[in-house]
C-alpha cells in the first residue's frame, strides 16, 4: 500500500532538506508559490523563517491551511445581506 505521504528534498536557505508532506499540501504549495510568483525553495524558507515552533512539515502544513481558510472567508463586506 502506497504511503499518502511523499517525501522530497528541497534546498531551503542554501542548505538541502527533506520534507515529508502529503499530495495535496504540496499542490498547495505549489499553487501559493505559482500565485506569489516565487520558487517554492523560497516560499518553504519564509515559512521556515517564520515559524515559531514544531517542525517543518507541520509549519508548512498550518500555513498552506491558513492560507486557503483566509481566502475562503468572506469579507465583512461580502458577508453583510443585501437590501
Amino acid at each position: 500500500m502506497k504511503s499518502p505521504v511523499v517525501k522530497r528534498s528541497i534546498v531551503v536557505g542554501g542548505h538541502k532538506t527533506s520534507v515529508s508532506l502529503e499530495e495535496a499540501f504540496w499542490n498547495g504549495m505549489k499553487e501559493i508559490s505559482g500565485m506569489r510568483d516565487m520558487t517554492l525553495s523560497e516560499l518553504v524558507g519564509e515559512i521556515d523563517s517564520n515559524r515559531q515552533q514544531g517542525n517543518l512539515s507541520s509549519a508548512i502544513r498550518l500555513f498552506v491551511l491558513d492560507y486557503f481558510r483566509t481566502r475562503a472567508t468572506p469579507t465583512a463586506s461580502e458577508s453583510k445581506p443585501q437590501s
